[in-house]
């Protein structure tokens, strides 16, 4: 086999063990090291020459893993990072499983570090002091009076390479309980001058993505898809495909979803594929328009709700707002989105010798089309290989429950005869056309203010499209009917909300839906700050001093959501905007961080609206690299402005209206003027960073907006009475 990319191997490295030093943390959570690396979980690979290489178990789509787990190894073990490599793991979630997930390897859920802190700390600092004690064995001196600096073992007079001793480490039994150094030994882990280690290859183009791929004699598959969701293909015509140079063949996929166009470069799949005439069984296909699944959404929220989401009383907090001083209510609707990952999807799929099958990809939920394939190839586990290659975005596209994507390269794989390479190829409009999608939401929210401007009663009721019932995912998010992404955000909401009721409601999914950077959080915030922001201004209050009195007297949610309002409100100079500028402010909890914006702008609502400035506070516990923080910030900032501006995806009698940029557009450079990060310095555990930053910028945007202008209520902006510069 030959891959057009340097990347050396893991599992073929493996089989050189006796001169490498392996440590990692079993499942059983003790450390172990030795010449039988298939017998262990590495994360920790140190060559005979001391080379170092972080073995990365979550994969790198720009959000930094490649860099912030790196760097818990070279601190601990006492390496620079310009001397520490890093491999992406092989797929085995017996050994790189996800914490947060159970036995399934994964990336998701902004859970990299947070999963994996004590994970590689704990690696690198058994690598530390088994390095060091064969180093004390060879030196006739004491362990503990030897250090590790830049790769050096220092101490008793002496020094050395850690290539030196890399041979006897490796035959020593691994610490069970390894020292951990002291924060204020850190020297990388929290240096903000601590650079990325995936960007030098992405500048100077060695690094190698899903789509960079080509292997020898492969073909090129693309799909032709059905144009509305449960349509089946029941036959085609290529008369007209076989005049197009390169066209090698069409046929129907074994689950009927669609016909796979088998081409020698990608230019000739499209063209091919733009001839041929599939005949669709659309008996059983969606057949609804957005207009339709917009009135079954507002419908369902003025209705009782289906579930009971905190159990409170829905009939006492409806008294409550009935008899307060005043009522505030609105109603808020969330149309579907496209994540639009700037890499479309691809993977390549061929045969191995030895009769088992490798996928290359951008896998950011390896266990999941692993399985598929053992499935699908009648192939046991080993016999599987997954390739784990950079991906260029996803947002959440990368990881479905169905393995969508490679399940269809699997596909239309094993109908060859599978002597040649298959790679599959999406096209943008493949990508905004073919899903998946942020649900489709509403809210009702009605809140009763007595005569001081408190809160007496909120009564919230959320209607959505579930994502996660009917996948294998619902036993676990899925609790009493209720699918928790669906609420969170409101549901567990930091604030001390008297009288507050959550009900929620599904309705029948119009399309496929899938987690979207930030999952419930993304249509929750929105409500929720945007209701602040208006019941502060029923009772006459400062919007920030509102928040804050809903979260005195709290635990630590309340005193850390507090902390970044705070921090945000002052970086910003709130209150006190320049002449012609209009502030707005949005807090929130998500993935165990704690973040808030102001949004400051110029222009109005009818004379072109100017993100000038967005200042953001972030409590994410230890930022282990805060330039990767700050970077992770200002992109969710921009992903959840872009979207609330001027995005959605609409339906036609079941097909989808939107096909590329033009009519998908994303979020341009000039969009916002400047965006300012603020780090709160924490010592608790590192949290999520890759999605908090995306659920506070609508909301913030929006309050600014309303500061002389209108609330708005339905997305997207530019369709709902406000214009942009």
């Amino acid at each position: 086999m030959t891959l057009n990319t340097s990347r050396r191997g893991f599992l073929k490295s493996a089989a050189a063990a006796a001169a490498v030093l392996y440590v990692g943390a079993r499942a059983d959570g003790v450390l172990a090291a030795g010449s039988a690396p298939a017998q262990l979980n590495p994360f920790v690979k140190i060559d005979a020459d001391g080379t170092v290489t972080a073995i990365v178990k979550h994969f790198e789509k720009g959000q930094g893993p490649a860099t912030g787990l790196t760097t818990l190894i070279a601190e601990e073990l006492g390496v620079s990072m310009e001397d520490i490599k890093f491999e992406f793991a092989p797929s085995d979630p017996s050994r790189y499983a996800n914490l947060a997930f159970g036995q399934f390897q994964g990336t998701g859920g902004s859970t990299a570090m947070a999963n994996s802190f004590m994970q590689y700390r704990q690696a690198g600092a058994a690598a530390r002091e088994m390095l060091i004690k064969a180093a004390a064995q060879a030196w006739g001196a004491d362990a503990s009076a030897l250090t590790i600096e830049d790769g050096l073992i220092k101490g008793a007079g002496q020094q050395a390479p850690i290539a030196e001793f890399v041979s006897a480490a490796a035959q020593m039994e691994a610490p069970t309980e390894p020292r951990l150094k002291d924060p204020s030994e850190f020297r990388l882990i929290g240096n903000a001058s601590v650079k990325r280690k995936d960007s030098p290859p992405k500048t100077n183009g060695t690094a190698k993505y899903a789509m960079d791929l080509h292997l020898p004699n492969q073909m090129v598959v693309v799909i032709a898809r059905s144009p509305r969701l449960g349509g089946l293909a029941n036959g085609f015509d290529d008369s007209d495909a076989k005049a197009v140079k390169g066209y090698i063949r069409a046929a129907v996929l074994p689950n009927q979803a669609g016909v796979a166009i088998y081409a020698e470069n990608t230019w000739a799949a499209f063209q091919a594929r733009d001839a041929i005439s599939v005949d669709w069984d659309l008996a059983n296909a969606e057949s609804r328009s957005s207009d339709q699944i917009r009135d079954q959404l507002l419908t369902a929220v003025t209705a009782d709700p289906e579930y009971n989401v905190n159990g409170a009383d829905q009939a006492a907090t409806a008294a409550l707002i009935d008899g307060a001083e005043k009522v505030v209510e609105q109603t808020f609707y969330f149309p579907l989105l496209a994540h639009a990952p700037m890499e479309p999807l691809t993977c390549t799929i061929e045969a191995n010798e030895d009769g088992g099958i490798t996928l290359h990809d951008g896998a950011q939920m390896p266990t999941g089309p692993h399985f598929a394939m053992t499935e699908i190839f009648q192939l046991p586990m080993e016999k599987i290989r997954i390739n784990t290659m950079f991906a260029g975005g996803s947002f959440g596209r990368r990881a479905t429950p169905t393995a969508d994507y490679q399940v269809e390269a699997a596909l239309a794989f094993f109908i060859t005869d599978r002597t040649r390479p298959v790679k599959l190829v999406w096209s943008r409009e493949d990508d905004i056309t073919g899903g998946y999608y942020r649900p489709a939401v509403a809210h009702r929210v009605r809140v009763g203010l007595d005569s001081d401007g408190n809160i007496a009663g909120w009564d919230h009721r959320i209607a959505a499209q579930s994502i996660m019932k009917g996948t294998a995912f619902e036993s676990v998010v899925v609790h009493n009917g209720v699918d928790h992404s669906s609420v969170e955000g409101v549901a567990d909401s930091p604030y001390q909300i008297p009288g507050q009721h959550v009900g929620l409601t599904d309705v029948a999914k119009a399309t496929s839906v899938l987690w979207w950077r930030s999952v419930g959080h993304t249509h929750t915030a929105y409500v929720m700050e945007s209701m602040m922001d208006e019941v502060a201004r029923a009772a006459g209050r400062d919007p920030v001093a509102f928040r804050l009195a809903l979260l005195e007297g709290g635990g630590k949610d309340q005193q850390r959501l507090a902390g970044v309002l705070k921090l945000a409100a002052e970086q910003s100079n709130w209150g006190q905007a320049p002449a012609g500028r209009s502030q707005g402010i949005a807090v929130h909890k998500s993935f165990g961080s704690y973040a808030a914006e102001v949004v400051e702008i110029s222009g109005n609502a009818d004379d072109d609206v100017q993100i000038e400035k967005v200042t953001c506070a972030i409590d994410c516990g230890l930022a282990v690299n805060p330039d990767v923080v700050k970077a992770q910030m200002e992109g969710g900032i921009g992903y959840g402005l872009g979207h609330v501006m001027r995005n959605e995806i609409t339906l036609t009698e079941g097909e989808v209206d939107q096909v590329n940029f033009p009519d998908y557009e994303p979020l341009r450079i000039g969009d916002i003027g400047a965006i300012e990060v603020h780090i709160v310095p924490s010592a608790e555990m590192p949290t999520g960073v890759g999605e908090p930053g995306t659920p506070p910028s609508a909301p913030a945007l929006a309050n600014a907006i309303a500061v002389n202008g209108p609330r708005v209520t339905d997305l997207p902006m530019t369709l709902n009475g406000v214009s942009f510069a």
